[in-house]
């Protein structure tokens, strides 16, 4: 099975961006904050990468050229870097741009702001894909509910492994967020498997201010 890993890290950071203002604190993309003595998206990347994947692309959008700047040297040789054009798309499109750059059949779908998910947790959710009947009709994903297989989609996201070509296919025309896409994909008959989390924490993305510290605690 090859299987890539896809990280988006294209946003708008604007709810980090208000919080920072109105704390009157230095205005920095969340992505690059300090974490675990690198960044918020170094550790979100190393966490991949140790994962059993074949190879890593980053998709950037908003603030890209500080993201590269911050970290792009040290992923010259191990990570492919791509661009939003344009930028200002939802995160559905930024997914189908990575999945686009991709020859493996299947993916490791992860946004920059989830460094606290293990590679641990990554490879279960590959296992998943690899012992299961029909690994082209199963979305395995980090459970929000319950675990084990799923009844519903209903708040899901990302981090995930799907079929490439499949998922594309929901994807294209689309320019929304992530999961009333999974709904769908759920209604049509894909089978979803939710793995359980290694600790609390993976299960929190950094959006504002409060969880950055929460996650540093």
């Amino acid at each position: 099975m090859s299987i890539s890993t896809i990280i988006t890290a294209a946003g708008k950071n604007s709810r980090m961006r208000k919080d920072q203002i109105s704390l009157n604190i230095e205005v920095k993309n969340k992505l690059i904050l300090p974490f675990e003595n690198k960044t918020v998206i170094e550790t979100t990347i190393d966490n991949a990468l140790s994962a059993n994947v074949d190879e890593c692309i980053v998709v950037l959008g908003h603030y890209s050229s500080e993201i590269k700047e911050a970290i792009c040297d040290n992923y010259k040789d191990s990570v492919k870097f791509i661009q939003n054009n344009p930028v200002d798309v939802g995160l559905s499109t930024s997914l189908f741009n990575g999945l686009s750059n991709i020859d493996s059949d299947f993916a490791l779908c992860v946004t920059g702001d989830q460094p606290t998910v293990s590679t641990d947790t990554f490879n279960k959710m590959i296992s998943v894909m690899e012992k299961c009947d029909n690994p082209y009709k199963t979305i395995s994903v980090l459970r929000r509910r319950k675990t084990g297989f799923l009844d519903t989609a209903e708040g899901l996201g990302m981090p995930f492994v799907a079929p490439r070509l499949n998922m594309m296919k929901y994807l294209e025309n689309e320019d929304d967020n992530l999961n009333p896409i999974l709904r769908k994909m759920f209604d049509d008959g894909f089978t979803f498997y939710g793995v359980k989390e290694k600790n609390k924490k993976e299960l929190l993305n950094i959006n504002h201010y409060d969880d950055y510290l929460q996650l540093l605690d």
